[in-house]
């Protein structure tokens, strides 16, 4: 296909199928923990606004969160089908990582999610409350054993080779290895702030249509607190995680930067833009600032780092791709903190409700947050290349056996699947965002506690209101 080694087309596919999953636990994590909290402001101040707003978005969420069980069920088949080496070389360590995910997160979550979905008026108020606190605690401790699997892959400790496979010698240490903190928080601040700009989005349209009403505002009110405390928060953690990534992963921020030759005890330029050129080794087109290279990743004023010739070619990541991806993750960003602070100056002037422009920007703003992810696992997995798992196997010793014929045909069949199946998925999820909050009474109580027969039934299967037809009017 196209010329592409069976290698490369195995890395596409992987990387199309994790970009689907990733979109699905993102905003499930985010929703989770804002179900949580309507609930809990409903049972505090009983305003019906947050009973409201908790039975909308459990329905976006029953979705979402179907569609990413069944986006990761394949995930995991890719381990062994295409990546089979790596999983006998390196699944002494991910296979029981992964193994705890399900035995703990996923366990937990199966265990409360249908008393959360379908016990609104079949349990006590305490009880589903505590059932989506479970959900809610379910999803970020899945996304601890996720990230503790991949952060092992990145910054790899706590193992040792015996009999040409890895094997763990101290758990502490492959849990808790040196870039997991940084990207567990990284990844959680990036779900809560998707699901901020989700929210928001729904209800700036909302007040655009003119739906002016207590549960729209309630939700964009809390979504514009969410992303004007959350993105600076998520700057300071970024620059945290970027410093830990020099010391343990120096080729990935070389070629995130851009550079090829920096000169020991001369600052280093920030460079903003240019075209990095693999096969010229060096980087064209440059637009730079003087120092502040230096000044962002060693908090120095003349501080240096290693440039991408300190690395055998063989070693060096793909500087085109992870320069331009990284800067589209940092420049959405700083959107978001710019957006955040204009929510502010327009809410301290009461505006924030009805300034169009602003509310027209925040529908744009709606996919950013999902995007800057995507551009941040591309950075983060492409950095890493050529290993798998860091220093330790490459990732053309990892790949499966299959031949370029067979993996073209496979690829070409997820693309058509995925866009078919995910794409009907977030079509109706989009429906159901649409149609928006309305005014339910605790007798009333929304379809999706009443019906729990089918996979999906945790939404209404009306979406659209129904047009009587001509003579029964």
């Amino acid at each position: 296909m196209f010329g592409l080694t069976a290698l490369q087309l195995a890395r596409i596919q992987f990387g199309f199928t994790v970009s689907f999953h990733i979109i699905f636990p993102a905003i499930t994590i985010g929703l989770a923990s804002y179900l949580a909290v309507l609930e809990a402001l409903w049972l505090w101040t009983k305003e019906e606004v947050y009973r409201d707003l908790h039975h909308f978005w459990v329905q976006i969420f029953a979705v979402n969160f179907a569609m990413g069980v069944v986006s990761g069920v394949v995930m995991s088949y890719q381990f062994g089908t295409n990546w089979s080496y790596f999983s006998t070389y390196a699944g002494g360590v991910t296979g029981p990582l992964l193994t705890y995910e399900v035995l703990t997160a996923f366990f937990l979550e199966a265990g409360f999610l249908g008393v959360m979905l379908f016990g609104w008026n079949k349990v006590g108020p305490g009880l589903h409350f505590f059932a989506t606190l479970m959900v809610a605690a379910g999803t970020l401790i899945s996304a601890t054993w996720i990230l503790a699997a991949n952060s092992w892959m990145q910054t790899p400790q706590g193992y040792a080779i015996i009999g040409a496979r890895i094997v763990p010698v101290d758990w502490l240490k492959v849990i808790f290895n040196p870039s997991f903190p940084f990207r567990l928080a990284h990844m959680t601040i990036a779900a809560y702030l998707a699901t901020a700009l989700f929210v928001g989005a729904s209800g700036a349209w909302h007040l655009l249509k003119g739906r002016d009403t207590p549960a729209v505002r309630t939700m964009f009110s809390m979504a514009m607190w969410m992303v004007l405390i959350v993105a600076p928060i998520q700057i300071a953690v970024g620059d945290q995680h970027g410093l830990n990534t020099l010391k343990y992963q120096p080729a990935k921020i070389a070629a995130i930067e851009g550079h090829w030759e920096n000169t020991p005890g001369q600052s280093v330029p920030l460079i903003l833009f240019g075209w990095p050129d693999m096969k010229d080794a060096k980087t064209l087109d440059e637009v730079d600032i003087p120092h502040l290279g230096s000044l962002i990743l060693t908090h120095s004023w003349n501080g240096t780092f290693a440039g991408l010739d300190d690395f055998p070619p063989i070693d060096r990541p793909d500087s085109t791709v992870v320069f331009w991806s990284f800067r589209i993750m940092v420049g959405l960003g700083f959107l978001m903190l710019f957006f955040g602070l204009w929510s502010l100056w327009l809410r301290a002037q009461g505006r924030m409700y009805g300034a169009r422009l602003f509310l027209r920007s925040a529908v744009l703003m709606g996919p950013a947050g999902i995007v800057a992810i995507l551009a941040g696992w591309i950075t983060t997995e492409m950095g890493r290349q050529p290993w798998v798992v860091y220093n330790v196997m490459r990732t053309a010793d990892a790949v499966s056996n299959h031949s370029a014929i067979e993996l073209t045909v496979t690829l070409i069949l997820f693309v058509l699947l995925y866009f078919a199946l995910f794409g009907t998925g977030l079509s109706y999820m989009l429906k159901l965002v649409a149609k928006g909050p309305g005014a339910q009474g605790l007798e009333a109580e929304p379809e999706i506690f009443q019906r729990p027969a089918r996979p999906l039934s945790g939404a209404p299967d009306i979406v659209d209101p129904v047009t009587p037809r001509r003579g029964e009017e």
